[in-house]
């Protein structure tokens, strides 16, 4: 497969600094990345750092190669152990690439409500797959009367010698509640917790009238949900016994959360949800909070006009570790533990379908101390981001004519 190489500079950090001569002077605070004005002007972060993290560089140098090419509108990726990888694709495909070939779309895959942001999304690697083959994928499900909603679905993956691959015994296991008639904010990345648990995001479900659905307990619209991999629920998940409540709510308050993954350093969810105008956001997800949504938000309407009410902060929910003001339009992410680029071990990469980019977040535990821009040359929307066994960064592009780029030390 023909694979062209993209070069790109390393970043140059020039520090300067003044004052007498043997004096040291106290360095002035860099600034953001970000420079545009905000889109909510007259709001005010709840404390130093929440947005508009300072600049760092990490004078990485590094090369972008085609990986895969010829995928239409790649959602997510899920490397196997034998290093082959899983890609879905939103028009209902899901296709495996391994020793340089990309399969015919896979059989066996359920039936999904391809429309508007809906399809074939999120995919994740059952911890036990050398045992038991398991594949899971979030997807947009029809119901009757022109509703949809967000599912989850578990099925085999038969990979034997001289035969296609395919799917077998695919079930659905967990959907989304209640039902609603709407093509947007399915949510649906996939991420297995430390105990094999699995973590489920969702959506609001995009229109109006359903956004109130996410501060609702008797329906797991606009939250994070937390199934066993046979779908039920876990029984120390924080609403299990309340009668008013589904036992697989995990958290709530989310309006449409496309990019999810585990720290490595403290077992614990960390998302990155589509906000308001000026209000995508960084959450720590821990169980029984409330994340704000609807009641409180940064940002303004898509539309025009205050959100919320410019109600920003609320007694009783949780604020965003870090928010973009303007919006990044994020989808996938993962923290960067390996050793092929020491530079950036121990951050977190943010996909960007709308700034056309990769935001590489620093942390101190749980707190954002910087932020770098990443990959902007290349002009395509990040749909997805992971890290491959060998180290290096992979990215799903969000284009009919899609790539997967493998991102290496140049």
């Amino acid at each position: 497969m023909k694979t062209p190489l993209i070069a790109t500079a390393a970043a140059v950090l020039v520090a300067a600094c003044g004052g007498a001569e043997g004096q040291a002077q106290p360095k002035a605070p860099a600034a953001p990345e970000e420079t545009r004005p905000p889109n909510a002007a007259a709001q005010t972060s709840a404390f130093p750092g929440q947005t508009r993290a300072p600049a760092v560089k990490s004078n990485v140098a590094y090369r972008v190669a085609d990986y895969i090419t010829g995928v239409e509108k790649p959602w997510a990726l899920a490397f196997l152990p034998d290093g082959g990888l899983l890609i879905t694709e939103k028009a209902g495909r899901l296709r495996l690439f391994k020793d340089g070939k990309l399969s015919d779309p896979i059989a066996g895959v359920p039936a999904v409500d391809a429309s508007g942001q809906g399809g074939l999304l999120g995919l994740a690697v059952d911890p036990d797959f050398a045992r038991n083959g398991y594949v899971y994928m979030s997807f947009s499900e029809a119901q009757d009367g022109g509703r949809n909603n967000t599912a989850v679905a578990r099925g085999r993956l038969v990979t034997a010698t001289g035969q296609p691959p395919r799917l077998e015994g695919a079930t659905t296991i967990w959907r989304q509640t209640p039902a609603i008639a709407s093509r947007g904010h399915f949510g649906s990345r996939l991420v297995f917790a430390r105990d094999g648990t699995l973590f489920v995001t969702t959506g609001d479900r995009q229109i109006n009238e359903s956004r109130p659905n996410a501060q609702r307990l008797d329906g797991t619209i606009g939250k994070v949900v937390r199934i066993t991999r046979d779908g039920a629920a876990p029984k120390d998940n924080p609403f299990v016994g309340r009668a008013d409540a589904r036992p697989e709510i995990f958290s709530l308050g989310h309006r449409n959360i496309q990019s999810a993954a585990l720290n490595p350093r403290t077992g614990e969810l960390w998302e990155v949800e589509h906000g308001t105008k000026g209000g995508d956001e960084l959450n720590i997800v821990r169980a029984g909070r409330n994340y704000g949504w609807p009641d409180v938000a940064y940002g303004v309407e898509y539309a025009g006009g205050p959100i919320t009410g410019g109600i920003t902060q609320m007694a009783g929910t949780e604020q965003p570790a870090y928010y973009w003001d303007p919006v990044i339009a994020p989808s996938g992410m993962a923290f960067y533990e390996a050793d092929l680029f020491p530079a950036w071990k121990g951050s977190l990469f943010v996909g960007g379908l709308g700034s056309k980019r990769v935001s590489r977040l620093t942390l101190d535990g749980d707190r954002v101390t910087g932020e770098e821009w990443l990959f902007g040359e290349l002009g395509e929307r990040i749909r997805d981001v992971i890290v491959g066994p060998d180290g290096a960064l992979y990215l799903a592009t969000d284009n009919a004519d899609g790539r997967v780029l493998r991102i290496a030390p140049r």
